[in-house]
């Protein structure tokens, strides 16, 4: 069931942070749901010209892992649901400094750089945005799952 519910939580928050940026990106032109979706820097994959969906699918698989990792430490103990959301805030500090890894990698030089400001605001909003979801998903799934039994 943890697992399910990692995938079901992943998914959902993944697909948030996929369209905030997308919108962000596409009411601003600044490149940042362009820089989530980029794998240029990786060996083998990064050669291959992916479509956007492919490009998202890529991303989802990431947003599971994370689901699954949140919801794995989240079942431990009964949190409370201000604990679960500092526990997410927390679990997501590596996506929020993960800009800067991915900036300086990016092979297009269209994307945002490691000092563009606008572009750090928008994915640390995004991710934090990413960081909320997750509690909030895993709260909605326990209220299901109560209800249902």
């Amino acid at each position: 069931m943890k697992l399910l519910k990692g995938i079901w939580i992943g998914f959902w928050s993944g697909l948030v942070i996929g369209f905030l940026l997308k919108w962000i990106q596409s009411i601003t032109g600044v490149k940042v749901y362009s820089l989530l979706l980029n794998v240029d820097f990786i060996p083998i994959i990064g050669s291959v010209n992916w479509s956007e969906p492919a490009e998202f699918s890529f991303h989802i698989v990431t947003s599971l892992i994370f689901g699954i990792i949140y919801v794995y430490l989240a079942k431990r103990r009964p949190y409370p649901f201000g604990q679960l959301v500092l526990f997410s805030l927390i679990l997501c500090v590596p996506l929020y400094l993960l800009y800067f890894p991915l900036a300086v990698l990016a092979v297009n030089p269209t994307l945002p750089g490691v000092a563009d400001g606008e572009a750090i605001l928008y994915w640390i909003f995004a991710h934090l945005a990413y960081a909320l979801a997750l509690p909030i998903l895993y709260k909605i799934f326990e209220r299901k799952n109560a209800a249902s039994q």
